[in-house]
């Protein structure tokens, strides 16, 4: 737990001097050095002008009045702090769960944020609304409570609000609270990001204070800093309802983005990570990934958080627990995938072969990208691809956590009485797959009649075939040229030198973002790759000209969704140098090989 921690806090440090966090930085600041409400002339025999400057320890007194006595400590900064690390961790682990039992809206934790934030800025430009905000903390016996009680609500309202770059260690805590499976080392490692973020932006509020301190003018004007702070957080209530930070957020380099993959992508913190899932589970990662014999895994895992069905009577659900008695195959894919459509004429040969037999098939579509989670989508690509057996949309990747998997495709069988027996990563090993099939259709019912095997061709992967290759600034591999900016329009030129092989490279405008690559003026992509074919998953509207060793070959015309498109096609495998000229608007989501 202490290495999970360790990862938990550097990831916060780092996320919180991203420019994802820019938006709430002048906030935390002001909060820091404004003061508590002006009490009401006659309150204690001080007048209105007998207020507690913004973020001053020394009471401000009339003009030729002796100075008052030293005011208590603003303890702002950390209520405001304490506030947010306590919103954020709560609402991230337990805020689906505790919406979804109420039956809220989804969004009601958001608008909620935002409604504090509005209140807490006109809590600074009209002092009663402040009162009122306090009032619930008045009777608490610990002094200064009362008096930071607004500080708290503001963090307590930005914490909602807090949206951090996400990185492998947020997507962990995320998931688990999505799926409200929550533990000690889930509950460890949210705090310690939590006060990691925490940190710096405390520190951000002290230097508020302490300027409000130092400098005369912030004592002179505590008023004037007040209304503007107020009008400031109720500005960024709005700017934050439509979207408008991301303007910014946008427009700025993410300079951090390196820094928070070597710290959270590293072996040892992928290896931590990958632990966090329910302990029934865990036998299916001490099972060896295409074992030449079979064994037992454990009991397989439920098909949970499922969005909806596809290939079923009235698109009904199908239950692991109904289907005692039959050999199951869960095949985790995605349609756009070339790895997954080449083992689809695998899946169809097994279904047609063994389901009279008791082989049950479940394609448990599990999405890289958005747009493979949008029903229409995947119903089109299945038709296509002439898959007929049941398919779960996996949207929320519940399934695909539960079965601990990593990988597209991937199969795991599963014998008549529940039990994984057997599971392979990736393409090939086709002959031991069906197999292994048999010998569970036989154990199932030794008296079973079963037909010859399907005796495909195991399909030619090409030995050192080119791997497939995102285009999106958190898993692109193999780039080189110009360094990649994130969302954001720039121009890249190709290397001088002739490109290695397995290696990609821009010219042009592009805008390089987390999912896709968006092509932009005189776009172009090159690539050295060996394969008998490439492909690459296109959206938008446009041409692509395909350029083979400096030849044109052909044209494509892509029209709206994405779909998976033919660059290259040969007989045999070979070594080429691809160049593709895109039309401006055109996005590019990866390349693919066969």
């Amino acid at each position: 737990m202490l290495t999970l921690v360790l990862i938990g806090l550097l990831g916060g440090l780092i996320t919180a001097v991203s420019p994802c966090i820019l938006p709430v930085l002048p906030v935390v600041f002001l909060a820091g050095g404004t003061g508590g409400a002006p009490q009401r002339a006659g309150s204690t025999g001080r007048s209105a002008a007998d207020t507690v400057a913004a973020g001053s320890v020394l009471l401000e007194a009339p003009p030729g009045a002796p100075p008052r006595a030293r005011a208590s400590r603003n303890r702002r900064p950390y209520a405001v702090v304490t506030g947010l690390v306590l919103s954020f961790s709560f609402f991230t682990l337990l805020g689906v769960t505790i919406i979804s039992a109420l039956g809220l809206p989804e969004d009601i934790l958001r608008h909620t944020g935002l409604a504090l934030l509005v209140l807490i800025g006109l809590g600074l430009v009209f002092p009663p609304v402040e009162r009122l905000l306090e009032r619930p903390f008045s009777r608490l016996p610990q002094r200064q409570v009362n008096k930071e009680g607004s500080a708290l609500v503001l963090g307590l309202g930005l914490g909602v609000l807090y949206v951090p770059c996400a990185g492998p260690v947020l997507a962990a805590i995320t998931v688990a609270g999505a799926r409200g499976e929550i533990n000690a080392d889930i509950v460890a490692l949210t705090v310690s990001f939590a006060v990691g973020t925490a940190i710096p932006l405390l520190v951000f509020a002290l230097a508020g204070r302490r300027v409000a301190e130092r400098v005369a003018a912030f004592r002179t004007r505590a008023r004037g800093l007040r209304i503007t702070a107020g009008l400031l957080m109720i500005a960024l209530a709005f700017a934050l309802a439509f979207d408008v930070t991301t303007a910014l957020q946008r427009a700025l380099p993410d300079y951090t983005s390196a820094a928070q993959r070597k710290v959270e992508d590293n072996d040892t913190a992928r290896q931590e990570l990958s632990g966090l899932y329910d302990n029934s589970n865990k036998a299916l990662s001490r099972c060896e990934d295409g074992a030449d014999e079979l064994r037992s895994c454990g009991q397989a895992p439920p098909l949970e958080g499922i969005d909806s069905w596809l290939n079923t009577p009235g698109d009904r659900p199908v239950d692991l627990k109904d289907l005692r008695g039959k050999v199951v195959l869960v095949d985790f894919w995605t349609y756009s995938c070339i790895n997954c459509q080449r083992a689809t004429p695998h899946l169809r040969d097994w279904d047609r072969a063994y389901r009279n037999a008791g082989l049950r098939i479940i394609g448990v579509h599990s999405p890289e990208f958005a747009f493979e989670k949008k029903r229409g989508n995947v119903a089109d690509g299945t038709r296509k691809l002439g898959v007929t057996w049941p398919v779960a949309l996996d949207n929320g990747l519940t399934t695909w956590n539960n079965y601990r998997n990593r990988f597209w495709p991937a199969k795991y069988l599963i014998d008549a009485d529940g039990t994984v027996r057997h599971f392979k990563f990736g393409e090939g090993q086709y002959d031991q797959t069906e197999t292994m099939i048999r010998d569970l259709l036989r154990q199932a019912d030794p008296t079973v009649d079963l037909p010859d095997p399907t005796g495909r061709a195991v399909d030619d992967l090409t030995e050192n075939r080119t791997p497939e290759t995102y285009l999106s600034t958190q898993r692109i591999n193999g780039y080189t040229g110009t360094p990649l900016v994130s969302d954001k329009p720039t121009t890249y030129r190709f290397p001088h030198r002739p490109l290695p092989l397995n290696r990609v490279s821009l010219d042009g405008t592009w805008t390089a973002g987390y999912e896709h690559f968006t092509a932009g003026r005189d776009a172009r992509l090159a690539l050295t790759y060996r394969a008998k074919n490439a492909n690459l998953v296109l959206a938008g509207t446009g041409k692509v000209t395909v350029l083979v060793n400096g030849t044109p070959t052909r044209t494509l015309t892509v029209s709206d969704a994405p779909a998976l498109y033919r660059l290259t096609d040969e007989k045999k495998a070979r070594t080429a140098h691809l160049e593709l000229r895109l039309s401006e608007g055109l996005r590019a989501y990866a390349l693919t090989f066969g």
